[in-house]
């Protein structure tokens, strides 16, 4: 009504901040469709790797403590070449020794004339010991060369300890300060440490189940007169949390998807894992057919995992492809295949996590072993995959064998099941805890008689679009 009365400034005015308003709402939707990568997993919101450091006695200038690391993670393990724990000292604490893993470098000992400490930096970094390590070298759930599987995949495995004497640390509870920024690879970055916390005494039971032992203090002769050391024990919890985000700047699998009832098959986005360029970056990627392969799979970085991957159009180091293969009257049947493209790793207790409505109702696996996962109370829509221990529970690396392929057999829903846009296949998928890249949803294989409705659901954003390029050109 204003406008009739002669102020044309407001409209002027009004003009910019709708257009700021239409600006801004477009990118918000455009953002709302990426996909993002954060410390919280939504399938497994309760995962992290707890370290525990137990105090378990004096020594005259120190303590001796055992510490363990719990994957309390349902599907993300720590594979070779295994974990690497790093940490600050309060004070100006050494490392005398060591059972069941080693510090990397030793320091600079040079204070020191009698007896040398195995480690004294003030940063120290520390690995897991080999398979085969002498016995006197040995603790319980060491020497596993780094690798911790996950908990849902193999419980008895899911935790790394090692024993540690502590000097020029002091002798009692009130000066004995626990170490502070905690590091963790596994093997590369991905891991944030939190901050350590006092918690209750950790209780160990013997291999027979016979007896109890706990992290309680023990005081040495010289401080009985020290009553209040008894009645404490120090034990702290570290809590590490992983992203994806910080591990690696590019994606490391994608899904590739295919049915019976139509001719495409939608490979992976172009460049998901990075982009094919040795021009620029020779040795980027190596060619299957290519006469120099063995050369580049043995030339520099073959002993640092980096990775060396086949030249696709996605440069996905792992693709999953999800494949509709048959419909019966109350069934039908998914093939599942999972193809390593990297020459430099063979992918020891792999696993698959796959989200999807119908995994309510699975009826059989061929080849592969099968849990549930449901991170969600009463919504069973998730499951984790791997291979059968000796058979195909290792993923070789790229090549004639680098591939691993199961199928799954469905129960129809009557309430839920359709084929049609899309329901066949999966929400989301992980391999090795990393969450791999979906093709975009208008590509999906549709049904013949879907064509029209696949166009009625690009109308309404193709229009909003084609209103906001036009609001923003007059």
């Amino acid at each position: 009504m204003e406008m009739g009365h002669g102020h044309p400034t407001a409209s002027a005015g009004a003009i910019p901040r709708l257009a700021g308003a239409t600006i801004l709402l477009c990118v918000l939707l455009f953002c709302s469709r990426l996909t993002t990568t954060e410390a919280y997993d939504a399938l497994d919101p309760n995962g992290n790797i707890t370290i525990k450091w137990d105090v378990m006695q004096w020594t005259p200038d120190g303590y001796v403590a055992v510490v363990t690391m719990f994957n309390f993670q349902q599907y993300r393990h720590i594979q070779a070449p295994g974990w690497t724990l790093g940490w600050t000292w309060a004070k100006k604490e050494v490392i005398w020794s060591m059972v069941g893993a080693q510090a990397t470098e030793q320091g600079d000992c040079s204070r020191f004339k009698g007896n040398i400490p195995h480690c004294c930096r003030k940063d120290p970094t520390v690995v897991d010991l080999l398979p085969g390590t002498p016995y006197n070298m040995q603790i319980a759930n060491c020497c596993k060369g780094g690798v911790i599987n996950s908990w849902a995949q193999d419980p008895a495995n899911h935790a790394a300890s090692f024993q540690v004497s502590v000097g020029q640390a002091g002798t009692t509870n009130k000066t004995v300060k626990l170490p502070k920024n905690f590091t963790l690879k596994a093997p590369g970055p991905g891991y944030t440490c939190g901050p350590a916390k006092n918690v209750k005494a950790t209780k160990f039971v013997t291999q027979d189940g016979r007896r109890t032992t706990q992290a309680l203090i023990r005081l040495s002769p010289w401080l009985v007169s020290n009553l209040f050391s008894v009645l404490n024990a120090v034990t702290w919890n570290v809590t590490c949390q992983y992203s994806q985000f910080l591990s690696q700047k590019n994606p490391t699998c994608c899904v590739s998807l295919s049915s019976f009832y139509n001719d495409t098959i939608v490979n992976c986005p172009t460049c998901t894992c990075g982009c094919q360029n040795n021009i620029t970056q020779p040795g980027s990627c190596v060619e299957g057919d290519s006469p120099y392969l063995a050369s580049a799979i043995n030339g520099p970085g073959r002993n640092s995992f980096t990775p060396l991957v086949q030249c696709t159009s996605h440069m996905c180091p792992i693709r999953v492809h999800w494949h509709v293969k048959l419909n019966y009257k109350d069934y039908w049947r998914v093939k599942i295949t999972i193809t390593n493209f990297n020459y430099r790793m063979n992918y020891t207790q792999w696993n698959l996590v796959v989200q999807h409505p119908n995994l309510d109702n699975i009826t059989q696996l061929f080849s592969f072993s099968y849990k549930s996962l449901s991170p969600y109370s009463g919504i069973n829509d998730t499951a984790m995959l791997w291979g059968v221990k000796y058979y195909n529970d290792l993923l070789m690396e790229a090549g004639p064998l680098g591939n691993v392929q199961s199928e799954l057999l469905f129960r129809k829903d009557p309430s839920t099941f359709t084929f049609q846009k899309g329901w066949a296949f999966p929400r989301r998928i992980y391999f090795n805890g990393d969450n791999c890249v979906m093709p975009p949803p208008d590509a999906y294989p549709w049904l013949p008689n879907g064509a029209l409705t696949v166009k009625s659901h690009l109308l309404l954003p193709l229009t909003f679009l084609w209103a906001c390029l036009a609001f923003l050109l007059v």
